[in-house]
C-alpha cells in the first residue's frame, strides 16, 4: 500500500479516484511542478490538484468529479491573467485545457469555431486561408477563449467593437457537469452573460466567432529613438483626437529597464513605437499615418499587410515570462497626460519598466454594440497598461511599486475603471462593468453556478 504524496488533501485523493487517475496530477506526483505553471511565471499557483484536459468528455468529468470530492474548478488555457488567482486555488482543481485546441472554418457562414485552448495564431492563418480575418488578440500565443470572455481587443476595435460580441455561440460545461450550446435563440442570458463576464460561469470548451471579410490591412511600426519621447508622446495624443474608426493604433515607450545588468530589448537604447492597423484602402490609410511619418521616424513599416503577420507586430513575448503590470482606463489623453507618462516611465525615468502603453479606444469600442453582451462598450477613451519584468522576488517589487507610479501619474485623466483583460491584480467589479450589467451577471451566475464551483480569475462579488 503507497502513501499519499506530500501536500495532497482527502479532497484531491477522492477526485483523483473518481477519475481513476488518468487526468489528475496531485502534489508530489511527476508533472504537477510542470502543471501547475501558468504562463507568467511571476504568479505561484498551487492547487489542490491539476487536471488536464483533452476533449468536452474531459471537462464534463473533471467538474463532475471535483464537484463530488469537494473542490472548486479553475478553468485555464494559459494564464495569461493568472495574477488574481494567487492564494485562491488551496480547495480547487486547476483545470488546464492546453490539450484542447483545434480550428475549424465555414466561410460561407464566414464564422469560425475555435476549441478552447486554441491560440490566436492558428486561428487567424486559418481564416486568412478563406480570405477572411478574426478579431484577434496582439500576441499570437495568447489563447482565444480566455481573451474572449473577458472582452477582446483588437487591432480592428475601433471599426468592429470587442471580440466578445463576435461570438455567434458558446459551447461550456456549467456547474453540474453538463455540455450547453448557447447562442442568442438558446439559454439567451447564459449567452449574454457569457461575452464579456470572464470565467465566472462555466467553463467553455468552444467559441464560433464571426469573420470580417477581410485579408489584407495597412498595418506596421513607425519607432523613434527614446529621447523623442516626449515629441511623439504629444503629437500621437493630437493626431488620435479625429481619427476614423478605421484606425486602431497603440503608443509605447518601450525598451531596457534603467539597471546596466538587466536584459534589453533593445539593447542599449530606450525606444518610443506607435504601432496599430487601418482598415480600408490602402492610400486613404497612408494619408491618415502622415502626420506621424513627418515626424521622421527612424523604422516605418506601415504598408499593406497580410492579416498573418498583423498577430506579431506588438512585439509581444510568444514564451512565458515573469512579470507585474498596472492598468487603467483614461477619459482623454491630452499633452498634460503624455507629459506625466513620460515623466514616470520615459527614458529619463528612474524606473524598471519594460513598456508603458496607451492604446485609442472610442468608436466602436465606446458605443453599446448591437446585441451585445455583458461588456457592450469599453468606458473610456484609451487604456493605459504598464509592465515590468519579475524574474525575481526583488524585480516584482519593485515592478509592483513602478507600474503603481505610472499609473498614479495617469489619475488626473482617469476614473479608476478598468478593463479585465489587462487587469493583473485583484479587483472591484463595479470598475469593470455597469452597476445594471453587473446586477444581472450575477443573476446569471446564481442561476447557473448557486454552489460557487468555479474560481474565475476576476470573480463577480
Amino acid at each position: 500500500m503507497t502513501s499519499a504524496p506530500t501536500g495532497t488533501t482527502p479532497q484531491a485523493r477522492a477526485f483523483q479516484a473518481l477519475l481513476g487517475g488518468g487526468l489528475v496530477l496531485l502534489p508530489g506526483h511527476p508533472g504537477y511542478e510542470r502543471g501547475r505553471v501558468p504562463w507568467n511565471l511571476a504568479v505561484d499557483q498551487r492547487p489542490a490538484a491539476v487536471a488536464v484536459a483533452s476533449s468536452a468528455a474531459d471537462v464534463v468529468a473533471v467538474v463532475r468529479a471535483a464537484s463530488a470530492a469537494g473542490l472548486r474548478v479553475v478553468p485555464q488555457a494559459g494564464g495569461h491573467n493568472a495574477g488574481p488567482l494567487t492564494g485562491r486555488m488551496d480547495d480547487a482543481v486547476l483545470l488546464k485545457l492546453s490539450g484542447l485546441t483545434g480550428v475549424s472554418v465555414d466561410p460561407a457562414r464566414r464564422v469560425v469555431r475555435v476549441l478552447g485552448a486554441t491560440p490566436w495564431a492558428d486561428v487567424v492563418d486559418a481564416a486568412a486561408a478563406h480570405d477572411l480575418a478574426v478579431t484577434h488578440g496582439s500576441g499570437p500565443d495568447v489563447s482565444v477563449v480566455g481573451y474572449t470572455l473577458g472582452g477582446g481587443l483588437s487591432w480592428y476595435a475601433r471599426a468592429h467593437g470587442l471580440t466578445c460580441n463576435q461570438v455567434v455561440a458558446a459551447e461550456v460545461v456549467l456547474a453540474d457537469g453538463t455540455l450547453h450550446r448557447v447562442h442568442a435563440g438558446n439559454e439567451p442570458d447564459l449567452f449574454w452573460a457569457l461575452r464579456g463576464g470572464g470565467g465566472n460561469l462555466g467553463v467553455v470548451t468552444a467559441l464560433e466567432l464571426a469573420l470580417l471579410p477581410v485579408s489584407e490591412v495597412f498595418a506596421g511600426v513607425l519607432l523613434w529613438e527614446g529621447s523623442r519621447a516626449r515629441e511623439v508622446c504629444r503629437a500621437w495624443a493630437r493626431w488620435t483626437r479625429d481619427l476614423p474608426e478605421t484606425a486602431t493604433t497603440a503608443l509605447r515607450l518601450l525598451g531596457s529597464p534603467r539597471r546596466p545588468d538587466a536584459h534589453r530589448l533593445f539593447p542599449g537604447r530606450q525606444m518610443v513605437v506607435v504601432d496599430g492597423a487601418v482598415l480600408g484602402d490602402p492610400g486613404a490609410a497612408a494619408r491618415l499615418i502622415a502626420p506621424l511619418r513627418a515626424l521622421r521616424p527612424s523604422v516605418d513599416t506601415f504598408g499593406p499587410t497580410p492579416v498573418q503577420a498583423v498577430t506579431r507586430m506588438h512585439f509581444d513575448p510568444e514564451l512565458p515570462t515573469a512579470s507585474v503590470s498596472g492598468h487603467t482606463l483614461l477619459d482623454s489623453f491630452d499633452a498634460a497626460a503624455a507629459d506625466a507618462l513620460v515623466e514616470s516611465a520615459g527614458p529619463d525615468a528612474p524606473t524598471s519598466l519594460l513598456s508603458a502603453e496607451v492604446r485609442h479606444l472610442g468608436g466602436a469600442l465606446g458605443r453599446p454594440h448591437p446585441g451585445g453582451g455583458a461588456l457592450d462598450r469599453i468606458p473610456g477613451a484609451y487604456t493605459a497598461y504598464v509592465l515590468a519584468g519579475a524574474s525575481s522576488a526583488e524585480l516584482q517589487q519593485q515592478g509592483r511599486a513602478d507600474a503603481a507610479r505610472a499609473v498614479e501619474a495617469l489619475r488626473p485623466w482617469s476614473r479608476g475603471r478598468r478593463f479585465l483583460n489587462f487587469t493583473e491584480q485583484p479587483t472591484d467589479p463595479g470598475a469593470a462593468f455597469a452597476p445594471d450589467a453587473l446586477e444581472r451577471l450575477r443573476a446569471v451566475r446564481r442561476q447557473v453556478d448557486a454552489d460557487g464551483v468555479f474560481v474565475a480569475n476576476h470573480p463577480l462579488d
